[in-house]
């Protein structure tokens, strides 16, 4: 079952925000008292009470000319109106209503979507009087919250948790022989054009399958007696009205919901263009939901190339995204077919390396021969000591690994120690997490 989308929307400083860092645990939106601060979009994920939803941060709508509001506030809302499962409308209970509050509460009531009025910044029960006035706004009953201090966001996540859908937040499916694999990437890198050559090449097409993303199509198919089911997500073209923002917006929402839903992502690139953060922003999506994950070159017929053009492009790549340090890289071309075959090779190669195993046997001779290498250090005069280590999880493979005290690991020779399973076990193309298990416990991703 897929995650609800939860949006935020309001006017510029009234604390988005804050409630956005608030429900995802994450100071990923910077919070500063600066009308519009938020210009690019914010995305993230919460759970409460067992049940796990995506968060977006829709930026505020400026007010810098009153002919401008509509055209101002229908741009801020769309992405919401279109994607959002639910919508948190905050206010600033410091600030008076006027008709753009009005206004966008009556787009909001047209939309009919679960609407929640969040009054933020109301610091105190005195305070709590100042909301009553937003009752004027047709939305239903007020919460009166403050983001900053997290007074009353329990309450209203009590009232979103009805309207979640229920779903296990890590569901063991390690045993599913299909492979589900997720096309992400920015609008008109080749998507649509890859998953038609994939499907037109398969020597046995299964069914279609209604998507599991709005506006998408899951196929399943066997290759090499391997069977796939890959989630295009190709169709994001928008109407007019919708700004380039807003389209990155509706695409980022939709890449992650794929993302979440997969074993493995292609993260696809246009090779006859530059990166952008919206790769970068896609990408890092992925490490954090603990993917598999492949970098995928398209329209590679389309570069002048030479003897060191694909160690460049590489090169730019892992500088521009080091935490995917991990994914292997494939160039292709959609339009020809060349190297296609290669994606869902290797798709099925880092799925096999997204469920590993290993007996603890195993994981731990692996440890002694990376402490041996590489002893021990001391931190603060004390050192600190590697016990043992054993698995916990797979998608993506997870260790414990039992040290004397947690908080003395260095995160260089956390990184160290990943850097040696990987040596010995391979594990290429998924992320590893590493729990530290000592007087504390911590747990880092490596």
């Amino acid at each position: 079952m897929k995650q609800a989308v939860v949006a935020l929307v309001g006017r510029p400083n009234v604390g988005k925000s804050a409630l956005f860092n608030r429900l995802t645990g994450k100071a990923r939106a910077i919070v500063d008292s600066t009308p519009g601060l938020t210009r690019d979009r914010n995305y993230g994920l919460a759970v409460w009470q067992n049940r796990e939803f995506i968060v977006v941060d829709t930026g505020g709508v400026e007010m810098e000319a009153q002919d401008k509001i509509r055209r101002q506030v229908q741009e801020q809302t769309q992405v919401a109106l279109r994607e959002a499962d639910i919508i948190l409308y905050v206010v600033d209970a410091r600030t008076p209503l006027d008709r753009a509050d009005s206004h966008i509460a009556d787009l909001l009531r047209r939309a009919d979507k679960p609407t929640f009025l969040v009054v933020n910044k109301v610091d105190n029960a005195e305070q709590e009087a100042e909301a009553q006035e937003f009752w004027s706004l047709g939305l239903g009953e007020p919460y009166p919250v403050s983001s900053l201090h997290g007074r009353r966001v329990d309450e209203l996540l009590d009232a979103l948790w009805p309207l979640l859908p229920e779903a296990p937040l890590t569901p063991d499916d390690a045993d599913d022989l299909t492979i589900k694999m997720a096309v992400v990437g920015r609008p008109n890198v080749g998507k649509s054009s890859l998953v038609n050559r994939i499907l037109g090449e398969s020597r046995v097409l299964v069914s279609d399958v209604p998507g599991t993303t709005r506006d998408s199509v899951d196929s399943e198919f066997t290759y090499k007696e391997k069977k796939y089911r890959i989630v295009d997500t190709a169709g994001l073209n928008s109407p007019h009205h919708i700004n380039e923002e807003a389209l990155d917006d509706y695409a980022a929402v939709r890449a992650l919901r794929s993302i979440r839903e997969s074993h493995v992502v292609l993260l696809l690139l246009d090779a006859s263009i530059p990166l952008s953060d919206q790769d970068e922003r896609i990408a890092g999506f992925i490490h954090e939901a603990g993917r598999a994950c492949i970098l995928g070159i398209n329209k590679w017929d389309l570069l002048e190339k030479d003897a060191t053009t694909t160690q460049l492009y590489s090169a730019i790549l892992r500088k521009r995204m080091p935490f995917l340090d991990y994914a292997p890289i494939v160039t292709f071309s959609a339009k020809t077919g060349q190297r296609v075959d290669r994606v869902l090779e290797l798709a099925a190669y880092v799925d096999e390396q997204h469920v590993m195993r290993f007996k603890t046997s195993l994981l731990n001779n692996a440890l002694k021969e990376i402490l041996k290498k590489h002893p021990e250090p001391s931190r603060h005069g004390k050192s600190l000591k590697v016990n043992y280590i054993s698995q916990t999880g797979v998608r993506p493979p997870a260790f414990a690994l039992f040290v004397n005290e947690a908080k003395r690991m260095h995160f260089a020779y956390l990184r160290h120690i990943k850097n040696g399973l990987r040596a010995r076990f391979g594990l290429e193309g998924t992320p590893l997490i590493i729990m530290l298990r000592g007087q504390k416990e911590a747990k880092e991703r490596a």
